[in-house]
């Protein structure tokens, strides 16, 4: 599996704030979170059924429960870390092969940096993170498969001018396996190395092994000549 980021310069979010009961602020982004059946900039489709079936589970298990966390800027990890968290996503609504999403931005350090930002007018994205493999389809196009899932449908990206300074797509040469119910970092350059080291090894002590079995072979064939 590929950690695998979308950022879309067209996916702004709007910022809304709301005065809450005890007289506070309380401050919002909404906006198109996901984006199905359709090619983004980075080269990927999310086939809706894909994206269904996920924001489904999502939901249940993350948002349901207040636990659905976004952070701000763009991590290489396909965990949200919680020291880092500025937003919950509340909300996710399908809409055509979209998904609408409404996050609360949290005082935390992090969600009070992003709350200044509001304050100053500055633009908001949204980048979507999670864990899939890809597989070309009928048009030569990247397609996330079945096995996708969202470590968060939102973290927050500023400077929607200059996307490729935030979004690297998959991180070529890295995946990430299940060890013992944690996700694992594999670089496959190492790993590939290593593998061919153990099969260079494994070759050269079975090629020297086998030369000993022939000479011992001849030897005694040698004997018996005697």
């Amino acid at each position: 599996m590929k950690l695998i980021k979308e950022f879309n310069e067209d996916l702004l979010c709007e910022a809304v704030t709301s005065e809450s009961k005890d007289g506070k602020k309380d401050y919002f982004i909404e906006g198109v979170f996901l984006q199905g059946d359709i090619k983004n900039r980075n080269g990927r489709v999310y086939p809706k059924p894909v994206l269904q079936k996920e924001v489904k589970r999502y939901t249940k298990e993350y948002i349901n429960k207040q636990r659905a966390f976004g952070e701000l800027g763009h991590p290489d990890s396909p965990t949200v870390n919680l020291d880092r968290a500025s937003h919950m996503i509340k909300e996710l609504n399908e809409d055509g092969s979209n998904y609408i999403g409404r996050a609360k931005i949290m005082s935390t350090p992090m969600g009070e940096i992003v709350k200044n930002l509001i304050d100053e007018g500055a633009k908001l994205g949204v980048s979507s993170r999670g864990m899939g493999s890809l597989k070309p389809n009928t048009q030569g196009v990247n397609e996330v498969q079945k096995d996708f899932m969202l470590a968060t449908a939102a973290d927050i990206v500023a400077d929607p001018s200059a996307p490729d300074a935030f979004v690297e797509g998959i991180m070529e040469g890295v995946e990430w396996v299940w060890d013992n119910g944690l996700l694992k970092r594999i670089d496959l350059e190492y790993a590939r190395d290593q593998i061919n080291s153990v099969a260079a090894t494994k070759s050269s002590v079975l090629k020297e092994e086998r030369q000993k079995a022939w000479i011992s072979k001849f030897e005694i064939f040698a004997s018996s000549l005697r």
